[in-house]
């Protein structure tokens, strides 16, 4: 009973980027779906941390996310990782729409103690919140009526010199004259993860247009 008990009460640097990575991933297929970038019967539904989810089952999503998530996994263990970024772009001109932010902070100190106050029940309920809010954005982001592809974006210390020769360096990108949403966050107490979404205005001529969903092949 004692050992179980001090095991509540720790978490490790490991264990918080997995809840990270964790939750990076359920956000990126959230957003996907509900911007239709892929066709409705492609993604599955299911239910996480008390909150509806779909997820992805184009190979193609699963592979790309599980190979980002693999790499910020190491970079959040080390310190290295400040910033994920997830990208939405017409497919025609990588003109970017949409800009998810999640910033993250790591606090070392914590890391090194591996004490917590919060209980995993209260940081999935964060998350859940977190969620939420991602999903209550799209009753006024303005609709994407053109085909559009995403690019996952990781904002590293500059002095990483060891970058998978798969990744794009120096790839990130604005939307110029942006609105901005500020989400809800959440904390492992280990790494606190503060989110928003920079979006291009809405025309005024595209204020009565209905949200068209864009299909995009792998």
């Amino acid at each position: 009973m004692g050992s179980k008990t001090a095991n509540k009460d720790i978490i490790t640097l490991r264990g918080s980027s997995a809840i990270v990575c964790e939750f990076f991933g359920y956000a990126t297929n959230s957003i996907l779906h509900l911007n239709g970038v892929y066709p409705e019967e492609t993604f599955e539904r299911v239910r996480k941390h008390e909150h509806q989810l779909f997820l992805s089952t184009k190979v193609g999503v699963q592979l790309y996310l599980s190979t980002f998530d693999k790499q910020i996994s190491e970079w959040l263990e080390a310190g290295r990782l400040h910033k994920i970024e997830l990208l939405i772009m017409t497919k025609a001109t990588n003109e970017v729409l949409q800009s998810w932010n999640f910033s993250i902070e790591t606090d070392g100190e914590a890391a090194e103690k591996g004490l917590r106050e919060k209980s995993d029940k209260e940081i999935m309920n964060e998350i859940r919140g977190v969620l939420r809010h991602i999903s209550a954005t799209f009753t006024f982001l303005p609709p994407l009526n053109e085909p559009c592809i995403y690019h996952a974006v990781a904002h590293i210390d500059k002095d990483v010199v060891e970058v998978p020769f798969e990744w794009e360096k120096n790839v990130s990108k604005s939307i110029a004259n942006p609105d901005v949403e500020i989400l809800r966050g959440f904390s492992t107490e280990i790494h606190k993860v503060a989110s928003l979404v920079f979006f291009k205005k809405r025309k005024s001529d595209d204020t009565t247009v209905p949200k068209k969903k864009s299909k995009l092949d792998d």
